[in-house]
């Protein structure tokens, strides 16, 4: 892993890929597993090279401000000290630096996003809200009888476009509230007023987690469903007993499958036991700059007109099994997991 002012210092002949990761901020939890994941798929690309050449990182940290990170990627790549970027970040950053670059370099996102917001060199890794959520939605409705749902999330366009595209799946809707980073344990007393028979969180980071551990210490037990809860955020809570905790992800640590128990096997064999546990999160980077390499490879090329005729058929193999890029998407199923103390219970996956 490179430092962004080291690189710029140092002469390379690699492919040099910006990795925009969250090490500050609401989302900081998420950066130390989010690295070594990106680091163990650099390592395993290094394995076959690039275009006959290594790959190196350049972390950048995505938990600041839009703008600011935005900045000094834009920065990065008209000195050409980064050829490419992935990434696990909030919406917001995403959106701040696809519209600096204007398809400068090739951008693999790897977080379940909004939908929408298709650009010259932009591929998706993660679902769209639909995707993610309504088949949770109709699981719930079936074993848990949800009809009357809250809907809480981050002031930010994530939240904002997965509760406007989800609402018309809900029976009713008897709240919806939006809060600023850092303020959603203030929201546990609006919630409890309107008597929702479940909650939709798209709370991220830190924020869901004291929201969480606030909500179940006043005795409230309705179903949550998250958007954006992993391992780490669990973790972070204390883990949860209440059997209404439920997060749907692409991914979680405890998959079974011979690709997820693989990945997991070679994870631990390179950064040990103590390593931060793995999360969806941060196995997203690992499927990002392996897919970058997938797409550089099929292309044969760097240049991002080149790398976009060439993207759909662009495969990898990570833990979630085959993914597929097909119009700048993939499609994978998704899993139903429920808070069972410090770790989840797989409680269906839906194609």
């Amino acid at each position: 892993m490179v430092d962004p002012l080291e690189a710029r210092l140092l002469p390379s002949s690699a492919v040099r890929i910006g990795l925009i990761v969250p090490v500050s901020g609401v989302l900081g939890l998420v950066g130390p597993c989010a690295i070594n994941c990106a680091l163990l798929a650099a390592e395993e690309v290094n394995g076959r090279g690039l275009l006959g050449r290594r790959v190196e990182l350049v972390l950048i940290d995505g938990g600041r401000a839009p703008r600011e990170v935005a900045a000094e990627v834009g920065g990065l790549v008209a000195s050409g000290t980064i050829q490419a970027l992935a990434g696990t970040h909030a919406s917001d950053v995403r959106v701040a630096v696809v519209d600096l670059l204007r398809g400068r370099v090739p951008f693999v996102y790897a977080p379940p996003y909004e939908g929408g917001g298709q650009a010259r060199g932009l591929y998706f890794l993660g679902e769209t809200p639909v995707r993610q959520l309504r088949p949770a939605i109709e699981w719930l409705r079936a074993h848990r009888r949800t009809r009357r749902w809250f809907l809480l999330g981050n002031d930010y366009v994530w939240p904002r476009l997965v509760n406007g595209a989800i609402r018309g799946y809900l029976d009713q809707v008897v709240g919806e509230s939006y809060v600023p980073h850092g303020a959603a344990v203030a929201a546990v007393e609006g919630v409890r007023a309107a008597r929702p028979d479940a909650i939709l969180l798209t709370l991220i980071g830190s924020d869901l987690v004291r929201f969480n551990r606030a909500f179940v210490q006043e005795g409230l037990a309705v179903p949550r469903l998250c958007a954006a809860l992993e391992e780490h955020g669990l973790l972070g809570m204390g883990g949860d007993e209440t059997g209404e905790l439920f997060a749907s992800m692409g991914y979680f640590h405890g998959l079974d499958t011979d690709a997820g128990l693989s990945f997991a096997e070679r994870y631990t064999g390179r950064f040990g036991p103590h390593a931060p546990l793995l999360n969806a999160h941060g196995h997203g980077c690992y499927e990002a700059v392996m897919m970058l390499a997938s797409l550089i490879r099929r292309a044969g090329s760097l240049d991002v007109d080149t790398i976009d005729r060439h993207a759909d058929g662009a495969t990898i193999t990570s833990a979630r099994g085959e993914l597929t890029l097909v119009d700048r998407q993939v499609r994978q199923r998704v899993h139903l997991g429920r808070a069972d103390g410090l770790s989840f219970f797989l409680e269906k996956p839906f194609h």
